[in-house]
């Protein structure tokens, strides 16, 4: 039987399909009302840059993504949308994965740094609001989450 098989199969594909329709409302308040297009992304960051960001990702978000905040925002939104049609659809769902893992390690340095000196559980506890995410796709990545309530595009 292949791993994508039986009850956890199911179990597999509908967790994908949890997240891709969560990804689906992420992108939705983002596409619908463009505020966080125009002006959301940019106030994000700098909150970000004020003290929620880990050290190493400050220079990145203030010389790449700020800067550009409206290019970046649009882009965070077409990537949630496509992570979520991917991941509903069972189409692709190893690269909207990988791509979802990635977004989602950016989001947690870029905003879940719990200070200068935490103690080590602290960083565990500022992160929840990403690394539930990422573990999830990481589960995509390990697994076969498309083999399961799927369309079947390029199967044989």
């Amino acid at each position: 039987m292949k791993g994508g098989g039986g009850q956890q199969g199911s179990a597999l594909a509908f967790l994908r399909i949890t997240i891709g329709i969560l990804f689906l409302f992420f992108a939705e308040y983002k596409l619908v009302n463009t505020h966080f297009i125009r002006t959301g992304m940019a106030g994000y960051i700098r909150g970000f840059l004020a003290g929620g960001s880990y050290p190493f990702i400050r220079p990145f978000l203030q010389h790449i993504i700020l800067p550009w905040a409206t290019f970046w925002g649009a882009i965070v939104a077409a990537t949630e949308l496509l992570i979520g049609l991917s991941l509903v659809f069972g189409v692709m769902v190893r690269w909207a994965s990988l791509g979802g893992l990635a977004m989602m390690l950016l989001f947690l340095f870029a905003s879940d740094y719990p200070g200068p000196h935490p103690a080590p559980w602290q960083y565990l506890g500022a992160s929840l609001s990403h690394l539930p995410l990422a573990l999830c796709f990481l589960t995509f990545l390990i697994g076969r989450a498309d083999e399961r309530w799927a369309i079947p595009i390029g199967r044989r």
